[in-house]
């Protein structure tokens, strides 16, 4: 059986993915306190950052894999995740408006930001439930 590529899109994907990976495992050592792991649209902080940042780190880890390695748990994992990404930040913006937390980014920032998370995040389990033949 021939394995099928996952394509240019899956890979950057993945690669996007990754770099939020990565981006999550500093946000506990961050000394900044505008730097924290936002769940379910609240930015946390101390013990709570440290531990919900490594499971989101572990979980997009093991996303990544599975994207690259095209393996069937990726889709549930992509599902969850996207899901998590269209309702954590509408709840975050309602959480923070109008407050010191949304004016530490500029508009150059906050408005591109929705479109590229939500993009990434569900662009790849889109393609992902697409290619869900070609999952192993």
């Amino acid at each position: 059986m021939a394995i099928k590529s996952r394509g240019a899109t899956l890979t950057i994907f993945a690669m996007l993915l990754a770099l939020m990976a990565i981006s999550n495992f500093g946000k506990p050592f961050s000394d900044h306190p505008g730097v924290g792991f936002v769940f379910l649209g609240t930015r946390l902080s101390g013990l709570p950052n440290m531990i919900v940042a490594r499971i989101f780190r572990i979980t997009l880890a093991v996303y990544v894999y599975g994207i690259m390695a095209m393996r069937k748990f990726a889709l549930p994992i992509g599902i969850f995740y996207a899901a998590y990404v269209i309702i954590n930040m509408p709840l975050f913006i309602l959480k923070y408006d109008g407050t010191a937390v949304m004016q530490e980014h500029s508009w150059a920032y906050l408005v591109p930001y929705p479109f590229v998370a939500i993009g990434v995040s569900s662009g790849a389990a889109i393609l992902l439930y697409r290619r869900k033949a070609d999952l192993k």
